[in-house]
């Protein structure tokens, strides 16, 4: 069992055992390095908060659904907490930590709740009531939040097979991705029934997801084109290093959302862009950022950098981010936050540095609670302020892309989807032909 080896090998590097060579018949036996053993420690108790904190009351309404932040606002769920939830449930079989069955059942019957769920041509409210499902409070039908819903349900439809894949590509199929569209051929960004439609993807950001679904959609009549994918604004910009195309906040969940699940490794599109690069650049961008700015805000170093959207001292802030950023680079805001899962997203961007980043979390007192690194902390004016909560999609971003770094297990997958090809193929992202 994975779990057991884990601890094992963590034995023999705090008494110094030399390892005996493996045999002919032996597979070799991994060794990890001791930010590695960190990373497992944090991907197994992110794992931990998707499985305990889902309702699992078969007669609530609400089975599966999943916390949007814990220990605080424990009937609200979000449906992206969720689909990160059903994503981890083959990191968790993998790993030991729960069996097969338990995982199917899970799944199983999670994606039975979406059956039955209030939706609008197959999109979800953001926020639900986590007993009943019911919508909460005035929240947003969501178009990225039910992407990221339904590339989890997707991930575990191609993991465990049979009615959990029936049942996934059945809630796939009845997403109409042309009612989110305005006149400009741009996804909407929400959708109030008292309102209507308001904000647009006009600009880079987390939303490459929506694309690559939008143009493999199971019904043929719900489709999306390239011009859609093509539609957005594309400002190429840099920071202490390479150019790149920059998100408008320049927040590490931009960067890193998408490629939790569609693995851009060695593509580009039609206009030679490669998306894996330009999400390592932007990585490298935010770590350079925060050292330049150490002399502003001390909790910024060459190992606590990651600015993303996270709790902060004054509550929850989107802005939290890094140059480049909106047009004049102006567009985000810090006040010395740092957010472990901003650093741990980008493990397989720049592996080296969050494992150096990953050992200074490892060093801050209070930081760890019951489901592994909390959700941010700051050290400005000489005082130390920790967040009380854990948040769903930052467990899920640490957890997923830690699972990619180790064994490519989400992307493994995700990837396996004949939809999913058949949505990068009509937008042109393709292979690099060597």
């Amino acid at each position: 069992m994975k779990k057991l080896m884990i601890a094992l090998l963590l034995v023999f590097v705090l008494i110094g055992c030399q390892k005996n060579e493996p045999t002919e018949t032996e597979e070799p036996t991994r060794v990890y390095d001791a930010a590695e053993l960190v990373l497992l420690e944090e991907m197994e108790k992110s794992f931990m908060f998707f499985y305990e904190q889902a309702n699992t009351d078969e007669l609530s309404g609400g089975y599966g659904l999943i916390n949007d932040r814990y220990n605080s606002n424990a009937t609200l769920s979000s449906i992206a907490s969720v689909g990160f939830g059903l994503a981890g449930l083959p990191v968790g079989i993998t790993y030991d930590w729960i069996t097969y069955d338990q995982g199917y059942e899970r799944a199983s019957k999670t994606l039975d709740t979406f059956l039955q769920l209030e939706h609008y041509h197959g999109f979800f409210y953001h926020f639900l009531n986590k007993q009943t499902g019911a919508r909460a409070g005035l929240s947003e039908v969501s178009i990225i939040d039910t992407a990221l819903f339904i590339a989890g349900a997707i991930t575990a439809g191609e993991y465990f097979g049979g009615e959990v894949h029936t049942k996934a590509m059945q809630l796939y199929e009845q997403i109409d991705w042309t009612w989110y569209l305005d006149s400009n051929q741009q996804f909407f960004m929400g959708y109030r029934p008292e309102s209507g439609f308001s904000g647009h993807w006009d600009f880079y950001g987390e939303q490459l997801l929506l694309y690559v679904l939008g143009a493999g959609a199971p019904n043929p009549q719900y489709r999306t084109n390239k011009t859609v994918y093509q539609s957005f604004i594309r400002r190429t910009a840099s920071y202490g290093g390479e150019p790149f195309i920059s998100s408008w906040f320049g927040s590490l969940f931009t960067y890193q959302y998408s490629h939790a699940f569609i693995d851009f490794r060695n593509t580009e599109d039609e206009f030679g862009v490669n998306w894996f690069e330009n999400s390592v650049h932007a990585t490298l961008a935010n770590r350079t950022y925060a050292i330049d700015m150490n002399p502003v805000y001390q909790t910024f170093t060459a190992n606590s950098w990651g600015m993303t959207a996270s709790d902060g001292p004054k509550g929850y802030s989107g802005y939290y981010g890094s140059k480049p950023s909106g047009f004049t680079d102006d567009a985000h805001r810090n006040d010395g936050t740092i957010a472990p899962s901003g650093a741990l997203g980008s493990i397989v961007f720049t592996p080296d540095l969050v494992k150096n980043a990953a050992l200074y979390f490892e060093t801050i007192g209070g930081l760890k609670g019951v489901y592994g690194y909390k959700d941010a902390y700051n050290f400005e004016n000489n005082q130390t302020w920790i967040a009380q909560d854990v948040i769903g999609i930052n467990k899920g971003i640490t957890m997923v892309m830690i699972a990619n770094y180790f064994d490519n297990i989400v992307w493994e997958y995700f990837m396996k989807n004949t939809h999913v090809q058949s949505g990068l193929e009509v937008i042109g992202i393709r292979p690099i032909q060597e």
